[in-house]
């Protein structure tokens, strides 16, 4: 980020900007490159030179940057004539295109990843290079992913209704990659939930936004020193963030009203409780079990299932919870870890030890890995004592 410039306040300009060229009559591939370049300019000139109106800098730069782009493409040399004058600034220069741009880079044309890409990219405003590192994959690779999911809406029209669902999974897929190099994708899933949320007063929206925040209230206290994986159970709970947790509680009932429930509004729900208990054995793991079951009702799935059977687990104790749980197909992610838990709290170690050791196997990761296999050893310890 270049001193004296708010780089997360420059990219909450990007869809404006954008809409104002596909409005103008710029194809959506071309002006998304054409304001790229324009966001370098001004990281390059604001510092020493801030404009009076950042969003009419913006729009003229990345409109000669889309001209140059036009001239430079001699099988578009006709429309260089019809876009070669400056527009001058009218209704559609005002309009707020931005719930629109979400739609349009969640299309349901497109598969996760490349929305996830786009979305990152054009809404934003990201460098491929930031995208690429982020998911820690080639540069070049990740252009083709961005260039594939341009062509693919090439035809869509700005301004064509979208499934809000399509863009609220996007962002949530953009927040649960976490933090990965220099990109901090948790938050920025959070500035883009924050960003939509202004342009739309759906409940959902600030269901999300609330899961997302208490969620990452408790980021710092997810790891320790030395980089171990911290269960919640365990963590030093003076570490959560109170100020993340109550905006995440207000903006959750302030959805909840509304009567209108969603997954997201449950899901924060259940991550509420979890940041109001002063202990996990002070848990209100009845109430979460409540949740579970009104989330069984909006979104059922395995993984829903799952997380219910740990907190009937805790409810109404470890027999209960592996009842529950044996409804749940064993290929599950992460069952044997869940069966490994319950079977330990019912105190059979010898079978918990044996899970652990099967869940570290198929752990998606090295720091759950890592947690499993010690835990592993923990009983097996026990058991030769």
């Amino acid at each position: 980020m270049t001193p004296g410039v708010d780089d997360a306040a420059l990219r909450d300009l990007v869809p404006a900007v954008l809409g104002v060229l596909v409005r103008r009559g710029a194809d959506f591939a071309t002006a998304e490159d054409a304001v790229q370049e324009a966001l370098v300019a001004a990281l390059a000139k604001w510092p020493n030179d801030p404009p009076n109106d950042p969003t009419a800098w913006l729009v003229t730069a990345a409109w000669r940057k889309f001209l140059d782009h036009v001239r430079s493409d001699v099988a578009r040399r006709h429309r260089e004539e019809r876009l070669l004058a400056e527009p001058a600034p009218g209704p559609t220069e005002h309009a707020d295109d931005t719930l629109a741009l979400y739609f349009l880079c969640a299309h349901p044309s497109l598969t996760s990843a490349s929305a996830v890409a786009l979305t990152l990219r054009a809404v934003g405003g990201l460098t491929t290079r930031q995208i690429a590192a982020a998911y820690l994959v080639p540069e070049a690779t990740m252009a083709q992913r961005i260039s594939r999911a341009k062509r693919t809406v090439a035809d869509v029209r700005l301004g064509q209704p979208g499934e809000l669902r399509d863009v609220l999974l996007t962002l949530y897929l953009v927040f649960n990659e976490g933090h990965s190099n220099d990109v901090d994708l948790a938050a920025e899933a959070i500035r883009l939930t924050r960003q939509l949320a202004r342009v739309t007063d759906e409940p959902e929206v600030g269901g999300l936004l609330a899961l997302m925040l208490l969620h990452h209230a408790r980021r710092d206290a997810r790891f320790g020193p030395d980089g171990r994986l911290i269960p919640l159970a365990a963590q030093d709970r003076t570490r959560w963030r109170p100020d993340l947790i109550a905006e995440g509680v207000d903006l959750l009932q302030t959805a909840l009203v509304r009567d209108a429930l969603g997954p997201y509004q449950a899901q924060a729900a259940i991550a509420a409780l979890h940041a109001d208990a002063p202990t996990v054995a002070e848990t209100d793991w009845v109430q979460i079990v409540e949740w579970y079951d009104e989330l069984l009702a909006l979104a059922d799935g395995p993984v829903v299932r799952l997380n219910r059977a740990v907190a009937i687990g805790q409810a109404d104790g470890p027999r209960a919870g592996l009842a529950a749980l044996a409804e749940v197909e064993a290929t599950v992610p992460r069952h044997a870890a869940a069966a490994a838990f319950l079977h330990e709290r019912d105190g059979d170690l010898e079978t918990a030890a044996r899970l652990y050791v099967q869940a570290a196997a198929a752990a998606p990761n090295l720091a759950e890995r890592d947690h499993l296999t010690r835990e592993a050893a923990r009983l097996h310890h026990l058991l030769r004592r």
